[in-house]
Formats: C-alpha cells, structure tokens, sequence
C-alpha cells in the first residue's frame, strides 16, 4: 500500500476526539482513532438502554456510553476462551488470558508447563488490576531474561541468586513480586537495596585498608542496627539514607587523612577540627563512624564537635491550621486520600513517613466510632473525618493502580508489597495547600499544651523525651506530670 493509499483509505477525523489519525474502527458515531476506542475497551457499568451491566463502548446522541447492542457495533468483544468482554488481543483473547499464555511461555522449566516453584507467582500476576501494565513489562528484554533464568534454574531462585543479576531496578521490583507471592520469603526491601548500594560502593574504594576498615563498621555496627529496627517494622527510606551518608562521609574522612599522610590509627584533634569546619552539616554523619572507631580502639579517643538540633520551621498559627482543616474536610472536590492524610497530620501530628506504614487493620470500625492506631491506646477519629477515612478504606479495596490485591497498606504504592513513597505524599498534601512539616508541628505543640506530654507521647507513637521538649518550646505547664496510671 502506497502512503498515498494509506491516506486515502485509513486516515479520518476521529468522531470522537476530532484528531485526524489512523482509524481502527468505524463505528455508528463515525470513525474511531486508537486513542479512543482503547479507552472504549475501558468503559464498564450498566447500560442506560438495556439496563445490563457490561463493556459500553458505544454512544448515543448525547454522548452518553452505551453497549454495544444499544449501539448497533456489529463486532463483539468477548474472548474466545473465558468469555470476558472487553480489549481483544492476538487470537481474540482477552488481555489476562493473553497475559496467562505469555507467562506459560517465559517461565516453562521445559517439561511445558510452569515450574512449580514459580506457580504462586504467575496466580499472583493473574489477579492483579490492568493486565496491560504486565504485558508491557513482559515485552521489557531484561525481564523476559531474568524469568527464563529462574524457570530454567540458570538463575538460583534465592535472595542472594538475585542479587547477582542486573540491571537492579529491574530486579528489584522482581524480587518486590516473588515476595509479595510467596515465592520468596519476606526480607526488608530497604536492606536489600542498601546492602546492593553497599557493595557497589565499596568497590570503589582503591585502598584496602580503607575498604576493609569501612566493610566492618558496615558489617557490625551499620547492618546490625538495620537488621534490629527492621525486625520492628519495615525500614524507611530516609533509614537507609542517612546509613549511606555515613559510610559515604567515612570514606570522604579517610580518603582525607590519607592526604595528609596520616592513618586512622595516628588522627589527631587537628585533623578533626580541620575536617568538620568545613561543611559541618555534609560532614556530621561521619561522627557515627568516629564513634565506632573510638569505641572499638582503632583511633585514639578525640574530642567531637556538639550536634546542634536544628529547629522546626515556623509552626502554622493555629488559627490558619484550623481554617486549613476545616476547608479540607468539606471540600469534596479535593482528592479523598489527601483529605485523610491532612487530617492526620493536621489533626494528630503524624509524620508523612509513618502515615505511609499504617495498614487497614490500623483502622478500627465498630460501626458507633472509628479509631486509628497511631500509639497505645488507639485514637478516635471524630465524625466528619470518620466518615473520610470509612470511604477511603473502601475506596483502597478499588485502587486501580495498587499493587496487589493481598496489599493491607492504607497508602498502598504502586510497588508490589510497598506502602507509598513518602516523598509522593508531602507532593499531594502541597497541592492542596497543606505544608505537612509546620503542620505537623502546630498540631504537636497545641495537643501538648492540653494534655500532659507522656499521654500524648503515648497515644501518638512519639518518644517521651521528643513530647517533653515540644512542652518546653510551647511554654507549657506539664513538665513535672509524671507518666503511668494515676487512678490508684
């Protein structure tokens, strides 16, 4: 076909978006680009002429979608193996049953069915929202690579087997999906991918000494203080970054004594001195690796400069933190998980990286009052943001985008197993107007003018020590309450 036929012959005026493109199909309204008829494959509900439930991709005079009988389209679009009705692929199947085969193919241990160590991983795909985002990561070289390696056993079906492979984002998110099915047992996702960072960075190291030295404060101070708090809970990404800064601000020290023709062994508080005043703020994180050395007598004890606490940014008047409160729970135009993660924070002073690691069974619905577990004892919600966080949880089970259906996070990423970054939630709480850090802390310090600091350090999740200080910053008057039960 000449480009002068293609145009002559394909080439229409959507009757939809009205962009002149190649058509793909033609339909009672006119011509349909495939920009619009895949989001036609999309449209799903109950059709307002025959009242069934189904795929509408078809319209009325008045735009509304309707069936495809309603529209009179002459082609269906049921799949000729499960019957479901929607977007039809190669050999009119259906998109999870495409995706089914395409799985069969790459993970066959030779015998021509699906090895049997990877079974819970191909259920898992199966059940998982849009089909289509899985194809699209199956047409992906590396990962087509990776999942022929671990059927045909090339690749060992372990942790550390995975750790070898490359490229790593690539792996990572393969480990993410082997262990939200069960194919791999559970391991913090932070650890993994700081112990990657770890060796990549010690390999450039040049000098032996300095590598080794660096490699056993990594090992037995760093990896053992991980391995304990992420026995706690799942570790945080700014955990795992300010452990980064440490080795990374070690090395930049050594690498400096080594200039100066000295060894750890030999520092001296000149050395010291000289080192942290420049750039104090980039240079503090080598203090814990300082610590380290002292305290294990690989360099002489020496004097280290005082930490100095940075503080808060200027708290919101309380009067504006309540005026943002109020317009943020009656505005229902507002995106209903930002609602509830700025109540949170606004109403009970909670961190965006702790509001992100809360899960469903953190919310508590006896069907009179709903409470959140943030600390001990559970919180309750009061009635406007009750009702929010009642429709959110119902709104999380049909998240388009989550990750799994077996996700229990109440802030579910896009990441298989992961809550959602915290980064990205301080992005949403801006967009509408909520400063997640001095909100946080006029809400802190106006609950800790009301009720003693250990209460509300307990009910909350923060350490006696944090609500203590906020008491003193505030001007309050509960610092000799003493904590504990006081009704004996």
């Amino acid at each position: 076909m000449t480009p002068e036929e293609y145009e002559r012959w394909m080439i229409r005026d959507c009757a939809r978006c009205g962009r002149r493109a190649s058509k793909s199909a033609e339909w009672s309204d006119g011509p349909i680009c495939r920009t619009c008829y895949d989001h036609a494959m999309r449209v799903r509900g109950c059709c307002p002429g025959c009242r069934t439930d189904r795929l509408l991709p078809g319209r009325d005079a008045t735009g509304t979608s309707i069936c495809r009988d309603c529209a009179g389209i002459v082609r269906d679009f049921f799949c000729d193996r499960c019957g479901f009705e929607g977007l039809l692929l190669g050999g009119r199947l259906c998109e999870r049953c495409t995706l089914a085969d395409t799985l069969g193919r790459l993970l066959d241990d030779g015998t021509g069915h699906v090895a049997a160590s990877l079974q819970p991983l191909v259920t898992s795909l199966l059940e998982m929202d849009r089909p289509k985002s899985r194809l699209i990561w199956l047409r992906n070289p590396n990962v087509v690579r990776l999942l022929r390696g671990l059927a045909a056993g090339s690749i060992p079906l372990t942790h550390d087997g995975l750790h070898q492979e490359t490229p790593w984002r690539t792996v990572v998110h393969l480990r993410d999906l082997l262990m939200d099915s069960g194919v791999l047992p559970c391991f913090d996702r932070q650890l993994l991918l700081y112990q990657r960072w770890l060796a990549e960075r010690l390999a450039t190291i040049e000098d032996p000494e300095q590598r080794r030295l660096l490699q056993h404060f990594a090992t037995w101070h760093q990896m053992r203080r991980l391995r304990s708090k992420a026995e706690k809970g799942p570790l945080g990404r700014s955990q795992t970054n300010q452990t980064k800064q440490e080795i990374t601000q070690a090395g930049a020290f050594l690498a400096r004594l080594a200039d100066r023709g000295r060894t750890i062994e030999h520092c001296q508080q000149a050395d010291l001195d000289a080192w942290h005043t420049e750039k104090l703020a980039t240079r503090r994180p080598a203090q814990t690796f300082l610590r380290w050395c002292m305290k294990t007598g690989r360099m002489p004890r020496l004097a280290l400069p005082l930490q100095v606490v940075n503080q808060d940014q200027t708290p919101l008047h309380q009067h504006h933190r309540l005026a943002v409160l109020r317009r943020v729970l009656n505005d229902d135009s507002l995106p209903l998980r930002a609602r509830i993660a700025a109540a949170l924070v606004l109403l009970y002073a909670q961190p965006v990286t702790r509001i992100v690691r809360l899960v469903a069974n953190d919310v508590i619905d006896n069907g009179t009052t709903v409470t959140v577990r943030l600390g001990d004892p559970p919180s309750p919600l009061p009635e406007p943001v009750a009702d929010l966080m009642r429709a959110y949880v119902q709104y999380c089970q049909h998240l388009p985008y989550a990750s799994s259906r077996s996700s229990q996070w109440l802030f579910p990423g896009r990441r298989p197993g992961q809550p959602m970054n915290p980064v990205s939630l301080q992005v949403h709480l801006r967009a509408i107007g909520v400063p997640p850090q001095r909100g946080r802390t006029s809400a802190i310090r106006q609950l800790v003018l009301q009720a003693p600091a250990p209460v509300i350090a307990k009910a909350l999740g923060y350490h006696d020590k944090t609500a203590t200080r906020l008491v003193t910053e505030a001007g309050g008057t509960w610092s000799r309450y003493a904590p504990g039960d006081h009704t004996r």
